[in-house]
């Protein structure tokens, strides 16, 4: 069965870090575009950032640069998350997504969910003091 299985997340003080995870099982990684989302209450899912399993290249939102860092493990295929100097407004819900035998085309398509047939479960990630 193929499936993307995400942890960590939780609440944090501004300021602070956290680390998600999204591990595959079924399928490995290292052929595939893995994708970052977040849906923040009564905003749309966004695209902040995405890794190609191949190579490693990475894209990020401007809004993310500079404060996350995407990274995988193609031995443990697991993609993470790193989430540096966080902010109220990255509260949101988190998801992974993965795109078969794809890569990164520098363009507004690598935010398009649609594209991306599988997704984690979500987890919660709260900034708040």
């Amino acid at each position: 069965e193929v499936q993307l299985v995400q942890s960590g997340g939780g609440l944090v003080q501004p300021g602070g870090s956290l680390r998600l995870s999204c591990a595959a099982s079924g399928f490995t990684l290292d052929d595939d575009l893995i994708g970052w989302f977040r849906q923040a209450p009564g905003k749309a899912r966004e695209g902040i950032t995405c890794i190609n399993g191949k190579d490693g290249r990475t894209r990020y939102v401007d809004s993310v640069k500079g404060r996350f860092t995407v990274s995988r493990d193609n031995f443990q295929n697991t993609v993470y998350l790193q989430m540096n100097s966080l902010q109220p407004e990255d509260t949101a819900v988190y998801y992974c997504a993965v795109e078969r035998s794809s890569e990164i085309y520098y363009s507004d398509y690598d935010w398009e969910a649609e594209r991306y047939e599988y997704w984690g479960q979500g987890t919660q990630v709260t900034v708040a003091s």
